[in-house]
């Protein structure tokens, strides 16, 4: 592996005509003497560390050239496709996953490219800049291409619907991530025979799809429109693509019924997806022949009636999310016996009965999502999930204590347990679940205190104990967990390509026949788990959704509306990737800790309704990161912090019911600035405390002279300490005599 810059010993090959030195690490500006390889045919430098400018010379001089890779690298500046004008062997052109830091112009009214491409991967840069982002005209004039690779680019205009009706010999389209707009529309008479890869998602493609979609694509292996704004029905046609392999039509207005000539005639479908759109009637049509699917994502749309028993039929099914529908009658006791199933989700749908002790069938379930439907009171008590990585039973009107069956789950990453009615204490052995990244018991009837074993989750990142009802001290030892970013591994990357060149005549390199193969969708499982797993937690005042990476790079801790007691433990001022802190309504009493001004990267910090005292420390206005922040409802004192960074945007609501607590925005403690709807305060309040105390002591000294000289008197006086004892044995009978 090379790791240093390009030896100049390059410089001396001018009649070198391959060079090819993809993913050595070799760093450094592309060397300038390169532009002296007149005879070179190959160029492949993709996957190093190159940095600056791509050298004009290397375009202008280079007249040889068919075949240019420079993706991958960390090249700057700007680049002019103008410059390869003249390179009319030119055939194949890669350019992508340069992180957005090269500008490249295909706009030039003085060029005409004198080239047929075959290929043309332009993909994660700033293209056309100062043409507002169009898509490059000079393809209007290519008609030979095999594969268009244009992702990312930030293009905007109609869908190129030239670019097919030009390329009848194109293989594979990707347009995915742009602002690509307006219909998308295929003349029925056309025919792309090579099409095996169309990607056009993440656009915002309206309308309908043709009708004829199928028979002009009859060979797909891929189809991707899925994040665009497409309705209308599902074409019947698509089940003419007897290869395709995935079909990803997510997150658009589709209506209607999943197309029975799609379930019986897309035979290969491995990947179907079909989430977030208006579809409706049932989960499957009734005579399906998808034996091979593997993954099938039918989420948030409307379909009814029973889980559909086609799906026996898929003895490979490794995926089922039909969640957020209207699913109803119970969870079938056959679901045991798809025996690969790795992740089930159904939550959010009308499904009831007790859990079918067959889902104990299920060794090899890593996600489990059954959220929010009515399958309690409880869970079979020989369940043994020893694979099991995300387990979701929220809202199911669970019953009864902590499952005992989880101290086994040692691979467990997410418990969502969240909205039952469990009851019972939190078990020792919570510690013993080391992999535990997010622990959600919120909403439940948890009793007694917080154990000390929940210190030993290392890996710990959310935390909801809230409205329980807790006791006693927060442990200090929670300060040892880390609350902060811990990535899950991901392996899975989405079309794992592979493009190599063959010698025509079985010669050296100088035509080339390019072969382009990709493995479809080759996941690696757990890593596809980890990007389907989603978690719901309150922060900002408001229940939030985190998911792939926002999850990894959310924290949390929130242990509000119990019957917590004692001090805040500073301790918890060293949890400096923690992103909300909730500890509101509480019997917590002391200060609030001076430490907390270590919290940098908390955004939600809520410490109301506690009975917490002193002032609120001034070093609070350092946390920049702060949003929302609420010390209301306390027995504070003194000033509130001053209003600068974060700390100028609370109003009133983050301080009342604080009756001791002046300055903005409450009534200022000069007297001046009285804030709405806040309560008499005090002015001049050191000068006033000093005035009451000066008082109290004078008063105190006069009740006592009073007292001694009344006592003195009645010593001296015979005759009115007589008369004082009768007035006493008057209304006190039994006084003595």
């Amino acid at each position: 592996m090379i790791l240093v810059s390009t030896s100049t010993g390059l410089c001396e090959l001018r009649n070198l005509e391959e060079l090819h030195i993809s993913g050595n690490g070799v760093w450094g500006p592309l060397p300038l003497c390169s532009c002296n390889m007149t005879s070179l045919r190959a160029l492949d430098v993709q996957y190093n560390n190159f940095s600056g400018a791509i050298p004009s010379c290397l375009l202008n001089n280079l007249k040889s050239l068919e075949y240019i890779v420079l993706s991958g690298n960390a090249f700057e500046g700007s680049l002019s496709l103008a410059s390869l004008a003249n390179n009319s062997d030119l055939e194949v052109f890669y350019l992508i996953n340069n992180c957005y830091r090269l500008e490249v112009n295909t706009e030039d009214p003085t060029w005409f490219p004198s080239f047929q491409l075959k290929e043309l991967s332009l993909s994660n840069c700033v293209l056309n800049k100062d043409a507002n982002g169009i898509i490059p005209s000079f393809l209007k004039g290519q008609y030979d291409l095999r594969g268009v690779h244009l992702n990312h680019n930030g293009m905007i205009g109609n869908f190129p619907n030239w670019l097919l009706d030009n390329n009848v010999n194109l293989e594979q389209l990707e347009l995915t991530g742009n602002e690509l707009s307006g219909a998308f529309h295929l003349p029925s008479n056309l025919s792309l025979a090579n099409m095996w890869l169309f990607d056009v998602s993440v656009n915002n493609i309206e309308g309908e799809l043709p009708s004829s979609i199928g028979f002009i694509l009859p060979n797909l292996d891929y189809l991707n429109f899925s994040n665009n704004l497409l309705s209308g029905g599902i074409p019947p046609s698509m089940g003419s693509m007897q290869l395709l392999e995935s079909l990803d039509l997510s997150n658009n207005s589709f209506t209607g019924e999943i197309p029975e000539t799609l379930a019986k005639g897309c035979t290969s479908l491995q990947i179907l997806k079909l989430s977030h759109n208006n579809l409706q009637g049932q989960m499957l049509p009734r005579y399906s022949n998808l034996s091979n699917l593997r993954y099938l994502h039918l989420d948030n749309n409307f379909f009814r009636g029973d889980i559909s028993p086609i799906i026996l039929n898929n003895s490979m099914l490794t995926i089922l999310d039909v969640s957020h529908n209207f699913l109803s009658g119970t969870l079938p006791n056959w679901i045991g016996d798809i025996h690969y199933l790795k992740g089930l989700m159904l939550a959010s749908n009308l499904l009831g009965g007790p859990l079918p002790y067959s889902l104990c069938n299920l060794e090899y379930l890593s996600l489990l999502d059954l959220s929010s439907n009515d399958l309690g009171p409880s869970i079979p008590h020989f369940a043994n999930f020893t694979y099991m990585s995300f387990l979701h039973l929220s809202n199911d009107t669970l019953v009864g204590r902590f499952p005992e069956f989880l101290s086994k789950s040692s691979h467990i990453v997410t418990l969502d347990l969240r909205q039952n009615t469990l009851s019972g204490e939190i078990p020792r052995w919570i510690g013993s679940l080391r992999n535990l990244r997010v622990l959600l018991l919120q909403g439940n009837n948890f009793e007694g205190s917080i154990p000390p074993d929940v210190c030993l989750l290392k890996n710990m990142s959310i935390l909801d104990l809230s409205s329980n009802n807790l006791y006693g001290k927060i442990p200090s030892c929670l300060n040892g967990l880390p609350f902060g970013y811990i990535e899950l591994p991901f392996y899975f990357i989405r079309g794992l390509c592979v493009r190599y060149w063959e010698p025509r005549d079985n010669r050296l390199i100088f035509k080339f026949k390019f072969t382009y193969r990709c493995v479809l969708w080759e996941m690696v499982l757990s890593t596809y788990m980890n990007r389907l797993e989603e978690v719901n937690f309150i922060t900002k005042n408001r229940l939030e959704s985190y998911k792939g990476n926002i999850l990894n790079l959310m924290s949390g801790m929130d242990l509000s509306q119990n019957k917590l007691t004692g001090f805040i433990p500073p301790e918890l001022g060293y949890l400096r990737e923690l992103r909300a802190l909730n500890l509101s309504h509480n019997h917590l009493i002391g200060s609030i800790p001076r430490t907390f001004s270590n919290l940098q990267n908390v955004e939600s910090l809520d410490l109301s309704y506690n009975s917490l005292t002193g002032p609120i420390p001034p070093q609070l206005t350092n946390l920049y990161a702060l949003s929302i922040f609420s010390v209301a409802h306390n027995n504070l004192s003194g000033r509130t912090p001053d209003r600068k960074y974060q700390f100028g945007t609370f109003e009133e609501a983050s301080y009342r019911g604080n009756p001791l607590l002046c300055g903005l925005p409450l009534t200022s403690c000069d007297g001046s600035n009285q804030g709405p709807g806040t309560p008499p305060s005090f002015n001049h309040i050191g000068e006033d405390d000093s005035w009451r105390e000066a008082f109290f002591w004078s008063f105190a000294g006069s009740y006592v002279v009073a007292f001694l000289g009344v006592v003195m008197f009645l010593y001296l006086n015979l005759y009115y300490r007589y008369m004082l004892f009768n007035l006493v044995r008057k209304f006190i009978p039994s006084f003595p005599q």
